[in-house]
């Protein structure tokens, strides 16, 4: 069976020097149970809380198998944010929601979380290609936080992903037709 933490290093490893703080963090981070107790202190507004959600939904949408909500990667997010973020991390993050929902509310007179899917779909675009304010820093960080919440949750470990347990059969004439998903250990 694998835990978060190892999946968690795993995903690291994907990202390399591009790798989001907090995510860095907790990667290395040796629990102590004296210390590390209690739920993160909250860090997001509840409307802050419901555009993390529509727009990690978006970053994973739910396919033939469940998106970024039904991991509970919205929830993972506020945790990275809560127990792992720095000021800054959390400026970037923060900021980057700040400018899709003024951008949201100019455009399509809704907060972000409340747009359409396409225009939810057509504000991640414009920050992923930082045509607003702070707007590469918080995609990248945010879709960093999305991936590695995603798979490192038992939906994206176990519905996602087959889990292949090291060490695993070998078979060299395994017909590639026959591959469904992505197998990871």
């Amino acid at each position: 069976m694998i835990d978060r933490r190892e999946a968690l290093a795993g995903v690291v490893a994907v990202f390399g020097a591009n790798l989001f703080a907090p995510l860095a963090r907790a990667a290395a981070y040796q629990p102590n149970p004296v210390i590390n107790t209690g739920p993160p202190a909250p860090v997001f507004t509840a409307a802050q809380r419901a555009a993390v959600a529509a727009l990690s939904e978006r970053v994973l949408p739910t396919t033939d198998t469940p998106g970024a909500i039904a991991a509970g990667v919205p929830e993972y997010i506020e945790h990275m944010m809560g127990d792992w973020a720095v000021d800054d991390d959390r400026a970037t993050i923060l900021g980057g929601l700040a400018a899709i929902d003024a951008r949201s509310m100019a455009d399509y007179k809704v907060p972000a979380a409340k747009a359409t899917a396409a225009q939810q779909d057509a504000l991640l675009t414009l920050a992923m290609n930082d045509q607003l304010t702070g707007g590469l820093p918080f995609f990248t960080a945010f879709r960093q936080l999305v991936i590695s919440g995603y798979y490192t949750s038992e939906v994206g470990i176990t519905q996602e992903r087959h889990y292949l347990p090291v060490p695993g059969d070998y078979d060299g004439a395994y017909p590639y037709s026959k591959v469904k998903r992505i197998f990871s250990s």
